[in-house]
């Protein structure tokens, strides 16, 4: 039996232009794209997209399931117990597929093991949630704020202990990897110009990732830590603020090895936050405000190099919660100067590039896999409707819907 979709306007996740057509799928699998209507066979399940757009599901690039707050439930703070954590990972995964996000890479977590069992679980069928590169957790910078991500067990300092903390972590099941490369200057100021780890504690790193078959993830503000991680294997870089000259054409030399993503949303959303008389939050405005300019001047030119850019706001916290991740792909318009149809072809191509499957998922393309989303409207004119969940009329993945369209289905 196949499911049809007719009569759709489609963006394939290339970043060319919308074009009228049909969809069929067989299983999990994308088996056609054609400008012309599908003829439905005995048994068929057809759909009528009555004009609407489909497009593939998209990647949140920046995952933190761990993080407590949502769009659905306020948490003051970031930390819970161990019971009320899982079942906050479990809801924070079904809100981002609720939000058309089918695909997640994680930028750490709370706990040792929740990701990788909360994959088990989504892989197994056991709950909704995005396709998910699970993590461990990651270390801390040294900070006294409230917005703390969490203590964590520290590992062993040199590069024999990082080593051991890389391999613990891969033994989990951890198939991404988290460091803060530099520290977070919203959190401690001027941290975010200081280095937590030396040259050969993240060469050795990259050496036991390559071993271990896993993937690094680096928090880098600071110019030598993006350099440090360029060098040292990682393959994605968060943040990147103060990249010098040196550091872009580093990046732009290794544009096939390494994604990039400037987590603009948490800045945005610090800018805009209104805190409790309590919280003096200051401080963190005017480094957010530093940040973002510094942002506006890299992601052009990282760009303009060929460097992967993918949209992803860091998520979760109590003025920036899961479920808004679609408000990034507005800012990259806003603030970077891409066009809707960029921007979603970030979040959908090369965010199945980042998850390992650029040559299954990604794009609606033959062979592809039917991670989909239809939309009421056409977010290549304006992006911004993908923030509200109702307008994704029908969830896709893996060719089943998790989301269907009321009223526009019928069995041939």
């Amino acid at each position: 039996m196949r499911t049809i979709i007719n009569n759709a306007n489609i963006f394939d996740g290339s970043g060319q232009a919308c074009f009228k057509g049909s969809v069929a799928i067989v299983d999990d699998r994308i088996t056609e794209v054609t400008e012309q209507p599908i003829t439905p066979a005995a048994g068929d399940r057809v759909v009528d997209a009555q004009g609407m757009t489909l497009m593939p599901g998209m990647c949140e690039a920046h995952a933190h399931l761990t993080w407590p707050s949502s769009v659905e439930k306020f948490v003051p703070g970031m930390h819970l117990p161990a019971e009320e954590l899982a079942l906050t990972a479990a809801r924070n995964a079904r809100i981002l597929l609720d939000y058309g996000f089918t695909s997640a890479y994680s930028a750490g977590a709370l706990s040792k093991k929740l990701e990788i069992y909360l994959k088990e679980q989504l892989d197994s069928g056991g709950m909704p949630g995005p396709r998910l590169i699970p993590s461990s957790v990651e270390r801390e910078p040294p900070n006294d704020s409230e917005l703390d991500p969490g203590q964590v067990e520290e590992h062993q300092r040199g590069p024999e202990g990082v080593k051991a903390f890389v391999k613990e972590c891969a033994d989990m099941g951890a198939k991404a990897i988290k460091f803060l490369i530099s520290g977070e200057s919203a959190l401690k100021p001027g941290a975010s110009h200081e280095l937590l780890y030396s040259e050969a504690e993240l060469m050795a790193a990259g050496e036991q990732a390559r071993a271990s078959d896993v993937w690094l993830t680096g928090h880098a503000h600071a110019a030598l830590a993006v350099k440090l991680g360029v060098r040292s294997g990682f393959r994605m870089l968060y943040h990147c603020t103060y990249a010098d000259d040196e550091a872009i054409e580093l990046l732009a030399s290794h544009k096939d090895d390494i994604f990039v993503a400037p987590t603009v949303g948490i800045v945005q959303a610090t800018l805009d936050a209104t805190p409790p008389p309590h919280f003096d939050m200051s401080y963190m405005k005017e480094d957010a405000a530093q940040v973002l300019e510094y942002q506006k001047r890299l992601v052009p030119k990282l760009r303009e190099r060929g460097v992967r850019l993918l949209p992803g706001g860091d998520y979760g916290f109590p003025f920036n919660p899961n479920g808004r991740n679609a408000w990034d792909l507005e800012l990259w318009v806003e603030h970077f100067g891409y066009t809707p149809a960029e921007v979603l072809h970030a979040a959908t191509a090369l965010g199945g590039q980042l998850m390992g499957m650029g040559d299954e998922l990604g794009l609606i393309k033959a062979g592809y896999l039917a991670d989909l989303l239809l939309v009421a409207g056409d977010p290549t004119e304006d992006v911004r409707i993908l923030q509200d969940k109702h307008n994704l009329k029908a969830i896709i993945q893996n060719g089943q819907f998790y989301k269907a369209p009321d009223g526009l289905v019928a069995t041939a």
